[in-house]
């Protein structure tokens, strides 16, 4: 008797704990089968972590991306700074001496720093900093006064000397930049005077390097550096191959801009613009002798400009701004939408798009990925 209440002791009592025995058991069971699933894929885990690791270390790799793969990430394009002629990135504005560059730069940072429009052209506002290195503060008030008045602008700051490349000048800006977060133009006026010593004769390389660790400085801190350069005597058939200097300066900037006369005594001039990020355009000019300003005349053909994109137009009618978040599975958003799309082919144009949703919309979208799957987060700035 005493061995079988012993062994019956091991089974669930009957009654009212009978139905909790059981749950307990279930719970432990299901717990333990969870906690097996989660080593399982914690392991897998590990696995293609070390295996990414291994194949980093290797000295022979080489990381490449996959076409779906470029589909399935959102990256960052280069905001404009003036919509449709000058974005993030580094460019060169070329010229003969004593063309108007100069009068051409402090224009061009008066209108960022005020964000008043450039022309016909958009401008987004912020600090802006104008290295005049060829200049001192007497006449750059001369100038600011006759062509802007008494109406000044405490995000538009000026030096007329700054150490050289390589020899104190980057501190300088980096200093800067911490200071002045809200930065979005630097111009350095000139080119030359910011150079490291070693002669008048540069190589390719060293003129693609100089260029190379100013855009490196832009693009870290998602900024516009401006190079004032000067362009050669002789005549090309290519306006941007008379920039001063080998190929290699114009072939590591982003854009440039060439700025010419028919004849210095001229009140005309000819604008040409190239870049990675901006369409190609021959702008012509007109200045005005008495402000000194560069006015518009025209522009050789009509800027191209997007069409409208009624996906994004909906996708943004989402947020108000009483309720400026939205949040939800790719399927979710296509219901709200009222679209007839598969959620991938969603996905990956929000992705692709994503610049565009913030700089027409001031949208900010979000794909983040989760073991379920994906999760669209847009939120109104």
């Amino acid at each position: 008797m005493i061995e079988e209440k012993e062994k019956t002791a091991l089974l669930p009592s009957v009654g009212a704990d009978d139905g909790q025995s059981v749950q307990t058991l279930s719970e432990q069971s299901i717990t333990a089968t969870q906690s097996e699933s989660n080593n399982k894929i914690d392991d897998t885990d590990m696995e293609n972590m070390m295996r990414k690791m291994r194949q980093i270390n290797d000295p022979a790799y080489l990381p490449t991306v996959t076409m779906q793969e470029l589909y399935e990430n959102v990256y960052q394009s280069r905001p404009p700074v003036i919509d449709g002629l000058l974005y993030s990135g580094t460019y060169l504005f070329a010229g003969a001496p004593k063309v108007g560059k100069s009068f051409f730069m402090a224009q061009l940072a008066y209108h960022v720093s005020t964000g008043q429009k450039l022309w016909e052209y958009e401008v987004h506002q912020g600090t802006v900093l104008y290295l005049a290195l060829e200049d001192d503060y007497q006449r750059l008030q001369e100038r600011m006064f006759r062509m802007f008045g008494v109406e000044g602008t405490d995000r538009l700051h000026f030096a007329v000397f700054a150490k050289q490349l390589g020899n104190g000048l980057d501190e300088q800006l980096e200093k800067f930049m911490r200071e002045h977060p809200d930065t979005k133009l630097i111009i350095i006026d000139t080119l030359q005077k910011i150079r490291e010593l070693g002669g008048e004769a540069y190589s390719y390389a060293d003129d693609y390097q100089i260029v190379g660790r100013l855009k490196q400085f832009a693009d870290k801190n998602g900024i516009c550096l401006v190079l004032v350069h000067h362009t050669r005597k002789t005549p090309s058939g290519d306006k941007f191959e008379m920039i001063s200097g080998t190929t290699g300066l114009l072939g590591c900037a982003d854009g440039a801009f060439v700025l010419q006369k028919e004849k210095r005594t001229d009140s005309a001039a000819i604008l040409d613009v190239v870049g990675r990020d901006q369409p190609d355009q021959k702008l012509h000019l007109v200045r005005d002798e008495e402000r000194l300003t560069w006015e518009f005349d025209h522009a050789e053909k009509e800027l191209w400009k997007e069409p409208p994109d009624p996906m994004l137009e909906a996708v943004a009618k989402l947020l108000t701004p009483q309720s400026g978040e939205w949040t939800g599975s790719a399927t979710e958003l296509i219901g709200a939408l009222g679209l007839d799309v598969q959620p991938n082919a969603l996905i990956k144009k929000l992705n692709v798009k994503a610049s565009r949703l913030m700089q027409d919309f001031n949208v900010r979208y979000e794909n983040c990925h989760t073991r379920t799957g994906s999760l669209i987060k847009l939120t109104l700035i």
